[in-house]
């Protein structure tokens, strides 16, 4: 692979890994319904998931606090954390969970669970558009690419190195951000050739800049967007299942995937995701 160079202090998957060595033991269901709430870490700058109208927060996230904040029987707190500090912050305990656009990777489920997933994360190449030096897979040989920084679309980045190595390309310069806007700002500008993002925030990215982005091929398998929380929680995630049932279950779910993706999945796995062997499967990877 090529060069990856850091454009924010931003944590690295080995980060987090580091992190989880040194976790203090995470809050499970009995401590929080015994200190009346529980803590989540949401963010801020990725819609649809997450992001702000003025000062308040907004999103599917916003919408789905709402929903637990009436299912439980105790409070829910949440504080607004930047990604790239968010996952170690509750691997180090100091959140119950992540309650955010978090993708299901093998090296995060070294470190938690997840509830069942809530939307699809398969990942997309997004281009200028008009840019006809990229129409398919192959024309993405040594271009340079932009990502987030300690996000699942490094840990994916492999399998767009293997299309390109199939066709007789090479993957390109890889340029980390802080944020998705960073990136964007990035693309519109030149100074990155590509980006690479999974389906829903690519989708609500086209549908708001049609004019400036283009959406091109998959450049991954199958994969999944759910909430992870430490895995010395197991009655949490028994908890947080049965609230994804009962989302499910009212045909709540799908109104707000309908309401903020665009588009209801139907066929994601309805079960939680706690090993690599689990995943695989799912994905049929």
């Amino acid at each position: 692979m090529k060069k990856i160079t850091a454009l924010a202090s931003a944590i690295s998957i080995g980060a987090l890994a580091l992190s989880a060595s040194l976790t203090v033991s995470a809050a499970d269901l009995e401590e929080i319904e015994s200190r009346g709430y529980m803590s989540v870490a949401t963010e801020d700058n990725y819609a649809p998931f997450n992001f702000m109208s003025g000062s308040d927060p907004d999103g599917f996230i916003k919408d789905i606090l709402i929903e637990l904040e009436e299912y439980a029987d105790f409070e829910v707190r949440q504080d607004i954390l930047p990604w790239t500090g968010l996952l170690a912050s509750v691997s180090s305990g100091q959140y119950d969970m992540a309650l955010t656009g978090a993708s299901v990777t093998d090296e995060r489920l070294r470190v938690f669970n997840y509830a069942p997933p809530f939307a699809s994360a398969q990942h997309f190449y997004i281009k200028r558009a008009g840019d006809d030096r990229i129409n398919s897979i192959e024309d993405l040989s040594g271009m340079t690419l932009g990502v987030q920084a300690g996000s699942a679309l490094l840990s994916r980045l492999p399998e767009l190195e293997v299309m390109l190595e199939e066709s007789g390309g090479e993957l390109g310069d890889v340029m980390q951000y802080e944020a998705y806007p960073e990136i964007y700002a990035d693309l519109a500008n030149g100074r990155v050739d590509y980006v690479i993002n999974s389906i829903v925030p690519v989708n609500d990215l086209i549908s708001e800049r049609p004019d400036v982005f283009e959406a091109g091929q998959a450049v991954s398998g199958p994969g999944y967007v759910a909430w992870p929380m430490p895995k010395d929680s197991p009655q949490l995630l028994a908890y947080i299942t049965d609230f994804m049932s009962h989302l499910r279950d009212s045909g709540r779910l799908a109104e707000l995937q309908e309401k903020w993706f665009g588009e209801s999945f139907d066929d994601l796995p309805t079960t939680p995701i706690t090993s690599v062997e689990e995943f695989h499967e799912m994905a049929g990877m």
